[in-house]
């Protein structure tokens, strides 16, 4: 919270992209004039001695042939170049002159305004009551954020601990209890206020307005997750949303089930040899790998049907992306970085147009083998497809080739990762709490006998759904959401101005003993026994899947695959953490196991090898 010298100041290339925008939009000269002193040539023109000759500055810096068009929205990245090629003409910025009598005072003012303005954002939070670390220019809190996670991922907990805020969220384990519960944290020149209020998280999410948006992401992200219905905003969101909710209806999930059955069946094969094979006939496997390539399989299957295989391939080329964007997320992004041709960008365009060629291939295919009655088929794309061709053109255009790629990419990420991580912990607190995975067992083999589950089944597994939520609450695979003010905002009692970011922490939320009570950092799927919203002492308390319009589209599609699994895999093996387990929980875009989950595993008996 210092106060900033000059060397601080021309650090600040974001602050002077924004002040160059805002002189383009509203110079506050808007017209120059002079006057010739003979007869003059200019272009064309013969203009005669005395003439005057008007220049509107707030004219050209509105002409879409020399700034786009979006010349006239707020865009302060067409400045990340600098000033000459802001425009698509070197001198279409003429807030400061140009030639000999270019404005003199013009770094005094730049140099005014932005110490004015990072003072002003800096001060502004600590008016309201909301403090935070100390702020370093650029960097602003990122680098203690990475030395703070660094330090967090030499530490190994007691497997009996959930709590792993300490670890993957270890910057507020050190400022909530000496800044507060709500806290002004630094993105580069970025302020971010994380807030722990249930009421002000549902504020936030449901977003009825549109005033808190999803923060653009960087394009390495992008290139993972895809710029599909999770990622996009506004009426843009509106359109997509409508488009791929029938493909997410209880109705259409039901068919699923008996393709995750079979990918679920297929990976229990082996499981069942190499424990036969095995002294005693008990295995250790390494679940979480084992689980990845099993929702892997399941998306495919469900996504692309009988194209599974050619979604396979492109899927195992995203999985590559993880690793580079995990490495990269607390990094800045410098606007225009992401064109420069470093050995790991190359690597990221490379998988990056190997997954779209990959989707593209399929997606065309399935248009050109459409039936007579427009039938694309049972899986997610298919009936993306049709919602999409069936889509009232009033309710805006059906979506492109490129749209439903990257719908796909979203559908792979989200579906993969997530269900993969939900099943790996949630097999991770069985193999501790014996007697619940006793318990559930006895329901699986009351409702669903040793026969393959179907969605009927599925629906009367009361405790896994308990269990399952109280893995999501402990276990949540994103540990942290991040919005976007559009605007100035009041939040509470606070104001939030536009374009900062407001962070929730969800894993933090899911332990506070305010809202679970004492046993918060407990493994207790009884609290849920009531539903969600009686489950915690607020009925915003979980936020797993989100609150309001933006909840998770494929939720239900998550919790019924995780059951299907877990049923199949119960009513076949016992399951027991390995002695060889390191508690070390990791938040690499999705919450992971960091040296993996190694579980012994042992069919039950003879005639629950007979798969």
């Amino acid at each position: 919270m210092g106060i900033p010298d000059a060397d601080m100041l021309a650090k600040l290339k974001l602050v002077n992209m924004v002040l160059l925008e805002a002189l383009r939009l509203y110079c506050p000269v808007i017209m120059l004039v002079r006057k010739t002193s003979e007869d003059m040539k200019l272009g064309n023109l013969l203009i005669p001695k005395e003439t005057c000759i008007t220049i509107p500055i707030i004219k050209i810096h509105r002409s879409k042939e020399y700034w786009g068009e979006d010349a006239n929205e707020f865009n302060p990245i067409r400045f990340a170049n600098g000033v000459s090629k802001a425009g698509k003409h070197p001198n279409a910025l003429l807030a400061f002159s140009i030639g000999p009598r270019v404005c003199i005072g013009q770094n005094f003012a730049m140099l005014e305004a932005k110490t004015v303005l990072a003072l002003i954002l800096q001060r502004s939070f600590g008016k309201q009551g909301v403090k935070g670390p100390s702020y370093s220019f650029f960097s602003g809190s990122l680098n203690e954020m990475k030395r703070l996670k660094m330090d967090a991922a030499q530490i190994v907990l007691d497997t009996t601990s959930n709590d792993i805020t300490p670890r993957v969220l270890p910057q507020y384990h050190k400022w909530c209890p000496r800044y507060g519960e709500t806290i002004l944290y630094w993105f580069g020149t970025r302020p971010v206020v994380c807030i722990t209020d249930p009421d002000l998280a549902k504020q936030i999410l449901s977003n009825k307005f549109g005033f808190y948006v999803k923060p653009k992401c960087s394009p390495a992200i992008q290139a993972l997750t895809g710029n599909g219905v999770a990622l996009v905003n506004g009426l843009e969101w509106v359109r997509r949303r409508r488009i791929v909710n029938p493909a997410f209806s209880v109705d259409k999930l039901k068919v699923m089930v008996k393709r995750m059955a079979t990918c679920t069946i297929s990976m229990l094969e082996e499981w069942k040899n190499e424990a036969n094979a095995a002294v005693g006939q008990c295995r250790k496997i390494e679940i979480n790998g084992e689980f990845r390539k099993l929702t892997a399989a399941i998306i495919a299957h469900t996504a692309f049907g009988s194209s599974y295989s050619q979604g396979e391939e492109a899927f195992e080329a995203q999985n590559e992306l993880q690793h580079y964007c995990a490495a990269s997320f607390l990094d800045i992004f410098i606007p225009g970085s992401h064109y420069l041709p470093t050995p790991s960008k190359v690597q990221l365009w490379k998988l990056d147009r190997r997954v779209k060629n990959s989707l593209r291939d399929i997606i065309k295919s399935r248009l050109n083998s459409c039936n007579p009655d427009c039938n694309y088929g049972d899986d997610l794309l298919g009936l993306i497809i049709a919602a999409s061709e069936n889509s009232d053109s009033k309710e805006g255009p059906k979506l492109s080739m490129d749209e439903i790629v990257e719908e796909c990419k979203t559908f792979f990420f989200a579906g993969h990762e997530t269900s993969s991580n939900l099943l790996t912990w949630t097999v991770f607190l069985l193999s501790i709490h014996q007697d619940w995975q006793t318990r559930l067992r006895e329901e699986v083999l009351k409702e669903c006998g040793m026969g393959v589950p179907d969605s009927d089944m599925l629906a009367r597994l009361r405790l896994a759904t308990m269990v399952l939520l109280e893995a999501l609450r402990l276990y949540c695979p994103v540990v942290e959401m991040f919005r976007e003010a559009s605007k100035d905002m009041k939040l509470g009692n606070l104001t939030i101005p536009k374009d900062a970011l407001v962070s929730i922490p969800l894993a933090k939320i899911h332990r506070s003993k305010e809202y679970w009570g004492e046993d918060c950092n407990e493994f207790n799927p009884i609290r849920f026994k009531n539903g969600i919203s009686k489950a915690a002492k607020h009925p915003n308390a979980f936020l797993a899947f989100g609150i309001g319009p933006r909840t998770c589209v494929g939720q239900n599609f998550a919790m019924l695959e995780a059951k299907a699994v877990l049923a199949i895999v119960l009513q076949r093996f016992t399951l027991s953490l390995s002695s060889e387990y390191k508690h070390a929980p990791v938040d690499n875009l999705a919450l992971q196991p960091q040296y993996g989950l190694p579980i012994v595993v042992k069919p039950l008996s003879t005639q629950a090898q007979n798969i």
